[in-house]
């Protein structure tokens, strides 16, 4: 999947986070969050070569690539995943959980693409969640299809969780 597609569903993440905690999208927090969201969506894909997180982390893409890691493996996986949480125990919990969810959001959606996703690194086999004829191809029409549908979702979230109660408790007047 392209940048733009995991960062969508990292801001997805941050709303869903944002959510549960009760914290109004019109905050500081949220504005905060809805970022990381965004950055730790794309985060996964400093082992691959080019994208824009390797060229921001250069450092640790050049280790990446020293130690011939390979893209859609270790920064991938669970264990990656239980690394980075670890690591991220000293965050306040609303950006804790908006880094970690957000992180995670990338490889499941990885998961809908044609090539899969080495999950459970260091074992050497690749999942997917759908057969490969109808999996979704990186920059793909149905890449740009999940793209717009992941959109429509980061709109409906506040509409769903602010708007619409707003809208309901008015009309309760009437």
């Amino acid at each position: 999947m392209l940048q733009k597609t995991h960062s969508i569903a990292g801001f997805i993440s941050a709303e869903i986070v944002l959510t549960y905690q009760d914290i109004s999208f019109f905050s500081w927090d949220a504005v905060g969050a809805l970022l990381l969201g965004c950055l730790a969506g794309t985060l996964a894909d400093v082992d691959k070569p080019g994208s824009t997180m390797a060229k921001v982390l250069f450092p640790l893409s050049a280790l990446l690539r020293l130690l011939k890691v390979k893209h859609r493996t270790v920064t991938h996986s669970l264990l990656f995943l239980l690394l980075l949480v670890v690591i991220a125990m000293p965050l306040s919990p609303l950006y804790f959980w908006v880094f970690i969810l957000s992180y995670a959001s990338h490889s499941f959606i990885d998961l809908f693409n044609d090539r899969g996703v080495q999950l459970f690194w260091p074992i050497p086999f690749k999942i997917r969640l759908l057969p490969k004829w109808i999996a979704i191809d990186t920059g793909s029409v149905s890449e740009t299809v999940f793209r717009w549908l992941l959109l429509v979702l980061s709109l409906f979230i506040p509409f769903w969780t602010y708007i619409l109660p707003q809208i309901l408790s008015h009309s309760a007047l009437f």
